[in-house]
């Protein structure tokens, strides 16, 4: 019995090794435990093994994204590679691309920062009323000016007034219900709820009193797509868009903190209330570019962050981030590759998107069996 006990206590020793493997450029190599025989590391990743599948898929989506991304610049195109219609062409796909790129980048950023802030990885940032305020302002516009204005008002300065009420909804929102003293995310995230509601509701009601023409061009508005966007709406957006990812990702470190909860980041010395603030700020900008810029796309941000947690296996959102901006430009691409050249069918792009996204968010919701 004490032979048993001394090899029990053998098996679960623990001791720390460095390997040259684990060993990334720029960094120190990172201690690797041994428990039951296993090898398993105190850094980002369990194990040399994860780490090297991570960046494995990594890499297979980025060749992905530029497959895709040279078969909509180039496949297919009408014109002769020496005529310079071939260029025409090619620059407009390219602008396309372009906001796929933005698109990507805000959709992925402010999901995955999203949940982080709200410790839940089933809500997103859209349940927050941006759509349905999108689908308000637009509805509202044709319903009291008609449908020749809302084609009249697709403008850089209809992209600057949409982009800002949105902004600042959410930012009243947000220093009402997290900055005082009671403050409560999950009060904020009913509050959310309910304002999206209500906004659907009174954009229903108006849309039941259009002529089937003005609901007609108004749907076709409401369906989010890269035809919605404009080039001129390009000098303002990627600026954004880059300051608030950028802030994010520098803020990599502080979110890692913030998913261990309230108390474990008021222990580590780091203010929950204000980091939380900071984030969704920056959420709520890259949101209401994305939604200015081509529309609703309600379970993209949803669909991408899950394969992004699934593919990454890692808590460190310096992996995180990366993989799901990657894995959102491939879906976008792939599916718009697909449906334009294979099935011809580039208007229900955002319709099989959302579907995926809602078959993975019920599949999620099933297998957990809790919100």
């Amino acid at each position: 019995m004490d032979k048993h006990i001394e090899n029990k206590t053998t098996d679960l020793e623990y001791r720390e090794t460095y390997y040259e493997s684990d060993v990334v450029e720029g960094h120190a190599p990172e201690p690797v435990a041994r428990l039951n025989g296993k090898e398993r590391s105190a850094g980002a990743f369990q194990c040399a093994k994860s780490r090297r599948k991570y960046w494995i898929i990594l890499s297979s989506m980025v060749v992905l994204g530029l497959l895709f991304t040279a078969g909509l610049i180039w496949y297919d195109n009408p014109m002769p590679v020496t005529h310079p219609g071939f260029r025409l062409i090619a620059e407009r796909r390219l602008e396309a691309v372009l906001v796929m790129i933005i698109v990507a980048v805000c959709q992925a950023l402010a999901t995955v920062a999203f949940q982080t802030v709200t410790n839940n990885r089933i809500i997103t940032p859209s349940i927050m009323g941006f759509e349905s305020l999108y689908t308000v302002i637009h509805t509202a516009t044709i319903f009291f000016l008609g449908s020749t204005a809302l084609l009249q008002t697709r403008s850089l300065s209809m992209f600057l007034a949409q982009m800002g009420v949105m902004v600042l909804l959410t930012l009243v929102l947000y220093t009402w219900l997290l900055s005082g003293k009671r403050g409560n995310m999950h009060a904020m995230l009913l509050v959310g709820i309910i304002l999206g509601g209500g906004l659907g509701s009174v954009a229903t009601f108006m849309q039941r009193t259009l002529t089937p023409s003005e609901f007609d061009v108004l749907s076709a508005r409401l369906f989010g797509s890269v035809n919605n966007a404009e080039a001129e709406y390009f000098p303002i957006a990627i600026p954004l868009v880059a300051i608030a990812g950028l802030l994010l990702l520098l803020s990599s470190r502080r979110l890692n903190v913030i998913a261990l909860g309230r108390e474990a980041t008021t222990n580590l010395g780091v203010n929950h209330r204000a980091s939380a603030i900071f984030t969704l700020i920056l959420v709520s900008i890259l949101m209401a570019v994305s939604t200015s810029l081509v529309g609703p796309m309600t379970f993209l941000g949803f669909l991408v962050a899950t394969l992004a947690y699934q593919f990454a296996d890692t808590y460190d959102h310096r992996f995180v981030f990366p993989m799901s901006v990657t894995i959102a430009f491939v879906v976008l691409t792939g599916s718009y590759f697909i449906m334009n050249h294979i099935f011809n069918a580039q208007g229900v792009v955002s319709i099989i998107i959302e579907m995926i996204g809602g078959s993975v968010f019920l599949f999620v919701i099933l297998r957990k069996g809790r919100l």
